[in-house]
């Protein structure tokens, strides 16, 4: 009797899997719900213009929709522009004015990652 509880048990726990997995397929890594996340365009895309550059380490990317959430955070921002590198984990902030590293790590929090540091450029 014990051995059939067992194996329903690991049953339903592969069921489970299954249904999560597919889930992560079709929806995106982070579980967005499907929902198409739109970028935030920036005019001025000269880094030139932009003055203070800073390399941010940052944790908990993994798909397209967190990259584009994290750069919108950031471009929509008044003198700011921000790319991010899933595969470094990093955000290259392009910024005409000095941004402390208290409100870009207080930026990231509020999205749900979590920034290991300014990296040397």
């Amino acid at each position: 009797m014990a051995t059939a509880v067992i194996v329903c048990a690991l049953i339903l726990i592969c069921i489970f899997s299954i249904k999560s997995y597919a889930k992560k397929l079709s929806e995106g890594c982070c579980g967005s719900g499907g929902d198409k996340v739109n970028k935030v365009e920036v005019e001025d895309k000269n880094p030139a213009h932009y003055p203070y550059q800073k390399k941010v380490g940052i944790e908990g990317m993994t798909c397209k929709n967190c990259k584009l959430r994290v750069e919108n955070a950031f471009n929509e921002k008044a003198g700011a522009w921000a790319r991010v590198d899933l595969k470094k984990k990093e955000l290259l902030l392009y910024t005409k004015n000095p941004m402390e590293e208290a409100d870009i790590r207080m930026t990231v929090a509020k999205l749900g990652y979590t920034m290991t540091g300014i990296l040397p450029r």
